[in-house]
This record gives C-alpha cells, sequence and structure tokens, in this order.
C-alpha cells in the first residue's frame, strides 16, 4: 500500500514535466487505471475508505467529518476502525478523476462540499453520473466547477437532481455557451440556490 502510493506521487509529478506532455495516450491509460472501480475492495473496506483511497490516488484530497485538517498523503490514510471516517468535503484540484471512477462515491453519505478544478477528464456524462447518486443527492451542499474545458451546458443542467444545493460557483468553462437556460433550470428546480456565475 506504501509502495503504491509512493509511486502514485512520483507519476504525478512526471505528469508535470514538459517534455512527457505530448505523451496523452500513455497518460490517459494510466490515468483509467487509477480510476478503475474495484467493487471487491469497496465491500471489504467501506465506500469512504475506497473512496478516499482513489481520490488520492488520481491527485485529489478529502477531508473527514468531523475533521480540519485535509488528508492529501494515500500514504498516511487513517487506520483503525473503518465506520469512524466519513468524507465530508472532496478537493479535485488538479486531480485526474474520471467518469469511469464515479461509482467510487456511490455509497457515500456525508458528502457536503465538492470542488472540481481543472479537472481535464471531467465531462458531461460525468456530471450526470454524479447526478445520479442518491446519497449524494440529499447530502451535497456545495459544488464548485472551475476551469474543465469538457462540461458543457448538458452536464450541468444535470445538477439539479442535487436538491439540497445551496451553492453552486461555477467558473471558465468555455463549453457552457447558453447561460440564461441554464440559470433558468437551476433556479427552478432548487430555489435556495446560490448561484455565482463566472464565464464569458
Amino acid at each position: 500500500m506504501m509502495l503504491f502510493g509512493k509511486i502514485s506521487q512520483q507519476l504525478c509529478c512526471l505528469k508535470k514535466l514538459p517534455w512527457l506532455c505530448d505523451s496523452r495516450f500513455f497518460w490517459g491509460w494510466l490515468n483509467t487505471v487509477f480510476n478503475k472501480v474495484d467493487y471487491e475492495r469497496i465491500k471489504d473496506v467501506g465506500p469512504d475508505r475506497a473512496a478516499s483511497e482513489w481520490l488520492l490516488r488520481c491527485g485529489a484530497t478529502v477531508r473527514y467529518h468531523g475533521q480540519e485538517r485535509w488528508q492529501k498523503d494515500y500514504n498516511s490514510l487513517p487506520t483503525g476502525s473503518l465506520d469512524k471516517y466519513k468524507i465530508q468535503a472532496i478537493d479535485a484540484t488538479d486531480s485526474c478523476i474520471m467518469g469511469i471512477g464515479i461509482d467510487h462515491m456511490e455509497g457515500l453519505e456525508h458528502v457536503e462540499k465538492i470542488k472540481l478544478c481543472r479537472c481535464y477528464y471531467i465531462e458531461d456524462n460525468c456530471l450526470q453520473r454524479l447526478s445520479q447518486l442518491e446519497k449524494l443527492q440529499k447530502s451535497l451542499l456545495e459544488l464548485e466547477i472551475i476551469s474543465c474545458g469538457n462540461v458543457t451546458t448538458k452536464g450541468l443542467i444535470a445538477l439539479r437532481h442535487f436538491r439540497n444545493l445551496r451553492y453552486l460557483f461555477l467558473s471558465d468553462l468555455p463549453g457552457v455557451k447558453e447561460t440564461e437556460n441554464l440559470v433558468q433550470v437551476l433556479k427552478t428546480s432548487l430555489p435556495s440556490l446560490e448561484l455565482k456565475l463566472h464565464l464569458k
């Protein structure tokens, strides 16, 4: 487990080197491996632990219910009772999470905040799948989507299913063109929503 965490961190650092930027196929393949859902693992350790491993493996961070510190290091994931650590917030800034990994989040019941910033693999189908997760529909209160170039209005309209969503921040989404229709759908479906748009 520790060895995998160290290798994962080193590979994520390599992605930032300019001479490796053209090898998209390799990084796409590697990110697909990182995102693959292991349903046996979820059954063995529970949804929160399995989702934590997935998120940290992909470069995201998590914060557990009742804690102020963000969990950033895969090798320092808490041990002990698996029921004790429930994910309350996810910061996926610069992470490689993608749609095929979203099923890791299916059993999460306590997630109140998600930040998706510069998540290049996040697409409309990912947001649509995310918004179908029943437990997340109930728990999610805040969502930020920033600089995710593959997101369009179609994906954002699916966010209306987060019925308890109180705050939505959308910024730098070049694929979003029809903001009037989007605002109308979200405001009609979620009358208590505070919606902030920084879109061109």
